[in-house]
């Protein structure tokens, strides 16, 4: 941009000279608004919109359907007759039908189906549908039904291999249900109940676009397969003597650290806590001391006797804590050390780069804290009727309005603070969320809402 410089010492011309003719003004005025026009653009740029209203799509199953909003996508579920009917709608303008897939509901017992919700999970191409351990997968673009399988498939990173796990049992310890007998009780891939732990597990790698068999891997007894965090197609195998690292694509075992005994035991379960991969001794279901390890190098963290609560056990979500409800410590997940006590009224759930607490009393949310210091980081007052969604994604808060209505906001991570959306403008109920939409039910559907952080 060329600077004009000011003569600030001249004076200035007395002499009075008449306006020139308004024709003049014409073409330089009409340059000058124009100019004016594109800095004025410059200089304020539109805002995006943070709440806006996409439409409504119908709930065929009635006003207590299941839905399911993942991968950008919303699915409903109907009945018809012993059949599921499961129809997937695109949500990146209004809300559009793309497809819809019709298959056999699970059964849960002789001539009876089970009318449960169904989980939907896009894997690449795919989308995988479980209804209890059975599973149908279709592909994404068009709803054709690729496979199908009687026991559950865990999706690796990549989208492009599952596992799948068989068991062999001794004759005869299938469980009589009918009996009532106490005891332990296995169960198998299907679901089946057992009165004896497998004598062997088969865990197999299949291609999720066709289910074809890669790789199978045998290990005596039963096994916990997790799938750890990262992009690599990968997954950690917990038996009674080892855990071990999996290639995915190969089915290589390509880490593995044998596992001690505590007291002569050998591990009972395990799961994925916090990043770290996590190893049970007990008896009968109890746990009695636990062991952390790193999910890539299978080094052992650390460990810690665990005490056996009998009375008001605390609720502490995807993070590791240590006693009961009137005395809940947080612990570092890098060295299992105690880093601050929750107050007694609250439970406590990891949530992206917070903890939330949620009251005991009323069951909804109370304050964002801070997971290294349990120092109050987002007051939630005013906004105490639940948070919507899935950890792993933003933070979407709701409070009741008027008439049924509702208020939403999301939390700014970066600045710890509650940044409101918008409102419904009618009743609605079941709300969920992911990183850029929120969905509700209502008396004729589901309303559907674009948001941005």
């Amino acid at each position: 941009m060329a600077l004009i410089e000011l003569d600030l010492t001249a004076q200035p011309d007395q002499t009075l000279t008449p306006p020139p003719p308004a024709h003049r003004y014409r073409v330089p005025g009409l340059l000058v608004v124009f100019v004016l026009v594109l800095a004025a653009g410059g200089a304020a740029p539109v805002l995006p919109v943070l709440w806006r209203y996409l439409g409504a799509v119908p709930a065929p199953g009635g006003p207590e359907a299941p839905f399911q909003l993942t991968g950008g996508r919303v699915y409903t579920v109907a009945a018809a007759g012993t059949e599921r009917v499961t129809t997937a709608w695109d949500l990146t303008g209004s809300p559009r039908k793309l497809w819809t897939v019709t298959f056999p509901a699970r059964l849960s017992g002789p001539d009876e189906i089970s009318w449960g919700t169904v989980d939907a999970e896009q894997a690449g191409d795919v989308v995988i549908f479980a209804d209890g351990p059975d599973t149908t997968v279709v592909d994404a673009g068009t709803g054709r039904i690729r496979w199908s399988s009687p026991v559950a498939v865990t999706p690796l990173p990549g989208g492009r291999v599952g596992v799948v796990q068989e068991h062999d049992f001794r004759a005869d310890t299938v469980y009589d249900q009918a009996s009532g007998e106490p005891g332990m009780l296995y169960f198998s891939a299907t679901g089946e109940p057992h009165t004896e732990p497998p004598l062997r597990t088969h865990v197999r790698g299949v291609d999720l676009s066709n289910g074809r068999v890669r790789w199978t891997l045998t290990v005596a007894g039963s096994v916990n397969l997790t799938v750890p965090p990262g992009d690599e197609p990968a997954a950690l195998l917990l038996s009674s003597d080892r855990l071990s690292r999996i290639d995915g694509e190969t089915g290589r075992v390509v880490r593995s650290t044998p596992l001690s005994r505590d007291k002569g035991r050998a591990p009972a379960s395990g799961e994925m806590v916090d990043g770290l991969m996590m190893v049970y001794y007990g008896h009968r279901g109890v746990v009695s001391e636990e062991v952390a390890y790193s999910t890539a190098t299978l080094q052992r963290r650390w460990s810690r006797p665990v005490p056996e609560m009998m009375l008001d056990p605390a609720n502490c979500t995807g993070m590791h804590c240590s006693g009961g409800r009137q005395a809940l410590d947080v612990l570092d997940p890098g060295s299992g050390e105690v880093r601050w006590r929750a107050p007694t009224d609250v439970d406590l759930t990891k949530y992206g780069g917070y903890v939330v607490e949620v009251g005991i009393e009323s069951g909804l949310p109370v304050r964002l804290v801070d997971p290294g210091t349990g120092v109050t980081r987002v007051d939630l007052t005013g906004w105490r009727a639940e948070v919507v969604g899935e950890a792993g994604q933003p933070i979407v808060l709701r409070r009741s309005l008027d008439a049924g209505a509702s208020a939403f906001g999301v939390v700014v991570p970066d600045r710890d603070t509650i940044q409101p959306l918008g409102v419904t403008g009618g009743p609605v109920s079941d709300c969920t969320s992911d990183a850029r939409h929120v969905v509700c039910r209502t008396d004729g559907g589901l309303r559907i809402w674009a948001y941005r952080a």
